[in-house]
């Protein structure tokens, strides 16, 4: 992407009513107002709030919304010039059900509030393979921490991923902590019985590593 490109994006993030760019002095410091309140003051309403982590183009946030129209759903990401589109694409066509975020994942607790979010969906996360990037690792034991303290008692939290590493590092370490693993599969795909939401949504890097013949795997599961 040329950065006349990205700049007329950000530009444009700014202007947009769905998206909310905060400093990390304001997110810290809880300057947005939003926290706890996002039903009521974003949204206007007192629906579920789902949140896509590393929503990269926001293909899966949109997705959602569509197939869950009494539902919230909110994309957080860092690069906003990706999201650009989920934004524009829900504004085109009239959603008031879609926010996005400019922000780091590993600051969704000072977002969110205890028990305000009902699922977290995370699609397609870099799986940070080398051992000095585990801290990076969006299911590592500090992150599901992070999750737990802003979802409800009974909140979903999804993985969906191409790599066969992540998948099994997740279900490890679920497992190992005594977490609630309710579906697992290695190749949604090619196997029955994949929830209709996992398999009809596909992402633009998704949809290249099936061309590849790539098995795509999902993990649905409860943090306890």
């Amino acid at each position: 992407m040329g950065s006349k490109n990205k700049l007329k994006r950000f530009n444009e993030n700014k202007i947009f009513q769905n998206v909310v760019e905060p400093t990390r002095e304001e997110v810290l410091n809880n300057a947005l107002g939003y926290k706890g309140k996002w039903g009521e003051k974003f949204f206007k309403n007192q629906n579920p709030i789902v949140l896509e982590l590393g929503c990269g183009k926001g293909e899966y946030t949109v997705g959602l919304a569509e197939k869950y129209p009494d539902k919230n759903f909110i994309g957080i990401d860092i690069k906003g010039a990706r999201f650009w589109r989920g934004a524009k694409t829900a504004i085109e066509n009239e959603m008031k059900n879609v926010g996005f975020i400019r922000t780091q994942i590993e600051l969704v607790e000072y977002i969110f509030d205890a028990n305000e979010i009902d699922e977290i969906w995370i699609t397609f996360p870099d799986p940070q393979i080398k051992y000095k990037r585990t801290k990076h690792r969006m299911t590592n034991h500090q992150f599901l921490q992070r999750y737990k303290n802003i979802l409800k008692p009974n909140g979903i939290m999804h993985l969906k991923t191409d790599s066969e590493f992540m998948h099994g590092y997740t279900l490890g370490l679920l497992h190992g902590e005594g977490h609630e693993v309710l579906y697992s599969n290695h190749n949604v795909y090619h196997q029955e019985g994949s929830p209709e939401e996992v398999t009809s949504i596909q992402t633009f890097y998704e949809k290249q590593y099936l061309e590849q013949n790539k098995p795509i795997t999902y993990i649905q599961f409860k943090i306890t």
